[in-house]
């Protein structure tokens, strides 16, 4: 028997920080033609109608794009901004949080007041715990070495016991990370005296409220690799190479992504943090893994907000993994929010 149309999707994004190769387009269309899905709107925050919702936070009412057939990039700027329809975001039966950094720190709380976190995923106030570096600091038996510093002393402690990478806590897509080693502050090829640097690191102190620093590891050309999650399933893997010269795993400065596979102990690694986050209404992330000096794959990062690499992810492997994450998201939105137990195995891709 066929399953009835049912859903009303409304998902959030941020068109003007798209490229032809972010996942939302093709996720989207797939959601769509879901057969328990009767009506998928995305609304975008750079559309200036929205400001009332995204910056203001005073209205619920949006400018949105209704999805019908194909979602595509290159339709993007005329969909969003023009081809809107107009919608109260409190009419669906859930919100999909796919919005990248900067968010308005009283952001969460206006959708857990206007909307009820219980209906969105992923849920706000999982993501406030869990997007700021500080969250690795529960999972120290599967990181490196690290350590939250909130001082310059902090910082000189630390790098005295071997090289460091500091990432400021709040930060997203790279920004701001440096390492620390002997002395001298390095901005991927660029070295810095370390007393020549002190004003950039007490600003980033004063505006972030500190560094997660992390031993740095000499495997870093081994790659990082991004593995997501979705439910209580791992639908894939992209390991990303750091260019030549270079110890950031960043694809935007030249580096390579190519499909992997994930061992035993990242699995464990993400059975661990399943269990974590699934109750509190994370329901899709990423995880990021590096080899340390012993060769045993650790963790790295945690992603919770809006989790890049599953378009990269099928194309690089020829698998149907969007098609899988969508059918894995529409059980979960038609069963409820207590589908998810936190006590499932986490099962790896299927070859």
């Amino acid at each position: 028997m066929p399953m009835s149309k049912s859903l009303s999707i409304l998902v959030l994004t941020d068109h003007l920080s798209h490229n032809s190769e972010n996942s939302i387009y093709s996720l989207c269309t797939a959601l769509a033609q879901h057969p328990g899905v009767a009506k998928v709107h995305v609304a975008s925050r750079g559309n200036a109608a929205n400001h009332g919702f995204f910056y203001d936070q005073q209205s619920t009412l949006l400018q949105a794009w209704p999805i019908k057939g194909a979602m595509r990039y290159e339709n993007a700027a005329r969909r969003f901004l023009w081809r809107t329809i107009s919608v109260d975001a409190r009419d669906y039966d859930w919100i999909w949080l796919r919005l990248p950094r900067p968010i308005p720190t009283t952001f969460f709380a206006f959708l857990r007041a206007a909307i009820g976190e219980e209906r969105i995923f992923n849920r706000p106030s999982g993501i406030e715990e869990t997007s700021t570096k500080q969250f690795l600091t529960n999972f120290q038996e599967y990181c490196p070495p690290i350590r939250v510093c909130q001082t310059i002393e902090d910082i000189r402690q630390f790098q005295e016991e071997f090289p460091i990478v500091l990432k400021p806590l709040h930060s997203y897509g790279g920004r701001g990370i440096v390492k620390v080693a002997r002395g001298y502050i390095y901005e991927n090829r660029r070295r810095h005296a370390f007393e020549h640097y002190l004003p950039i690191l007490e600003k980033q102190l004063q505006e972030d409220g500190g560094y997660l620093a992390m031993q740095y590891l000499r495997n870093v050309r081994k790659g990082d690799k991004r593995i997501i999650v979705v439910g209580n399933e791992i639908i894939g893997a992209v390991l990303r190479l750091p260019p030549k010269g270079s110890w950031l795993c960043n694809a935007a400065l030249g580096g390579q992504a190519i499909a992997a596979s994930v061992d035993e102990r990242e699995l464990q690694i993400a059975q661990k943090l399943t269990t974590e986050l699934a109750p509190r209404g994370i329901v899709m992330f990423g995880i990021d893994t590096l080899v340390n000096n012993q060769g045993q794959r650790i963790l790295s990062e945690v992603n919770t907000l809006s989790i890049g690499g599953i378009k990269p992810l099928q194309d690089l492997s020829g698998q149907p993994v969007i098609q899988r994450a969508v059918d894995i998201l529409a059980s979960y939105m038609l069963n409820g929010a207590h589908w998810l137990q936190p006590s499932q195995d986490v099962l790896a891709p299927t070859d």
